[in-house]
């Protein structure tokens, strides 16, 4: 079922999501084309996308080309600052400490115990999503981790309630990489966006210069296929 106008977020419920790309251009065809998004300046030289004039996830330049061309999932925290020590006490790292986004919000980046990146937002004028879980928007983050267990604790003591609480209907869940991956494959993050039709998704993603790396395969939670964009940033479709 498709969620609309969601404005408030708990603690560790992922918020929003970008995509760091050599070509930014390139990616809002390669999206464009995909999933319908439409785009338009946000800050600095980072694009939002659209779908039914709603914001759904964010296209910024990577400027170095050392980093990785990924997709990244953001939690949310009404105190970014606080998390990051948090975070630190449970043995994860901070990449980027917190920085005000003009007036949208704050932003940091950390990783886990075993190295999986993730972003953190602390909202000011932009919540996060406003459309989700609808096709073309993101519905699900998966952690493929080494030890599920050590990354239940982890994630459990950060985001309790939005994982494990009475109310709680988790956005993301816990695997092995070898479920997937090859087992050398490190920690990550791997965010889902729903289609419709999965066949006829996977044949876009391959006329506009992706590739399937993985399924499709069922989960727990849909039927999904690992594909990476016509830069090389992995991401999943999903179809439930």
């Amino acid at each position: 079922m498709a969620e609309n106008r969601a404005s408030v977020y708990g603690e560790g419920v992922p918020c929003w999501v970008d995509a760091q790309l050599p070509d930014v251009a390139a990616g809002e065809r390669f999206y464009g084309e995909l999933f319908g998004w439409a785009f338009e300046e946000a800050y600095g030289t980072t694009v939002w996308a659209r779908l039914d004039g709603e914001p759904v996830a964010a296209l910024t330049p990577k400027t170095d080309g050392r980093m990785p061309t990924v997709w990244t999932v953001y939690f949310a925290t009404p105190d970014a600052v606080a998390l990051c020590r948090r975070i630190l006490v449970a043995g994860g790292q901070i990449v980027t400490a917190p920085v005000p986004v003009g007036d949208l919000g704050t932003a940091a980046l950390a990783t886990d115990r075993e190295g999986a990146v993730f972003g953190l937002w602390q909202p000011g004028e932009h919540p996060g999503f406003v459309l989700r879980h609808a096709p073309g928007t993101f519905v699900w983050a998966e952690l493929y981790a080494r030890d599920t267990e050590a990354a239940n604790a982890f994630y459990g003591g950060l985001f309790h309630d939005a994982l494990f609480g009475t109310e709680a209907e988790p956005d993301f869940g816990r695997a092995p990489v070898s479920a997937v991956f090859p087992a050398e494959m490190p920690p990550h993050f791997l965010v889902h966006f729903r289609v419709e039709d999965l066949g006829e998704a996977l044949g876009a993603v391959q006329r506009l210069g992706g590739r399937v790396q993985a399924g499709p395969f069922e989960a727990s939670y849909g039927t999904v296929a690992v594909v990476t964009d016509n830069q090389g940033a992995s991401f999943a479709l999903l179809h439930r």
